[in-house]
Order: C-alpha cells, then sequence, then structure tokens
C-alpha cells in the first residue's frame, strides 16, 4: 500500500495539514487506521507506541497534535501516567506501518489526562 503525504502550510498559521491519501482508493485515513501505526521517533529511533487520542482545533478545523502513551510505571506492571502531546508539525512522514516523528522526548512528555478530568 502505498501512501502519499503533503504538508500544506498557510500563510500566518503555524500550524501544517498534512493530508494522507491512499493513492489507489484516493480516500482520506480513517483514526482506526491511524491509530494502529506504531510511533518511531527519528532522533533515536526508539519506539514511542501507538497513537490513542488527537487533539484538534474545533476553530480551525484540523489536527494540532497526536497523543501516545507515555512509559509504563514500575517495571510494567502499572499503567502510565504521563503521555506524549505530539504537536501534528513534528510528523516527518506517515507510512504503511509506522508514523516517523522528530521530537526531543523531555519536550512533549506530560502529565496524564484522567477520564473525565476537565480540560485545560
Amino acid at each position: 500500500m502505498r501512501l502519499s503525504w503533503y504538508v500544506q502550510q498557510q500563510s500566518g498559521m503555524s500550524l501544517h495539514k498534512l493530508e494522507i491519501k491512499r493513492s489507489f482508493h484516493n480516500n482520506p485515513m480513517r483514526f482506526c487506521e491511524l491509530k494502529e501505526k506504531d510511533v518511531i521517533n527519528r532522533c533515536d529511533c526508539k519506539r514511542l507506541g501507538k497513537v490513542c487520542d488527537l487533539i484538534l482545533d474545533e476553530r480551525k478545523g484540523c489536527i494540532c497534535a497526536i497523543v501516545v502513551p507515555g512509559p509504563f510505571r514500575l517495571c510494567g506492571l502499572l499503567g502510565p501516567d504521563q503521555e506524549y502531546i505530539i504537536p501534528w508539525n513534528k510528523i516527518c512522514q506517515i507510512g504503511p506501518d509506522i508514523i516517523l516523528v522528530e521530537i526531543c522526548e523531555e519536550d512533549v512528555l506530560c502529565p496524564r489526562k484522567r477520564p473525565g478530568a476537565a480540560f485545560g
């Protein structure tokens, strides 16, 4: 499966739009397909995990960031209490199996929002 991607910079906006289309169907990618891909940091070739959520700008109608669960606590027995909030413009490429990002982990690792918690 061949995916093509385009980065479209809009004048005056700091956000980038990344449009992903399949060449043989010309349909946009669905979230259920996006969350099946492994997120890999190009800086250290570390696997961060899979996409679990998206952050949307409802006024502009675009994706601001992807959310990936952070590292597990206590030798992997307890779930993560942090998550990676990766800005959409830090995505280098989306392929058939992986999403390549270029980030400094310390800059994007944030405390995890609990379900039902008030949005900030």
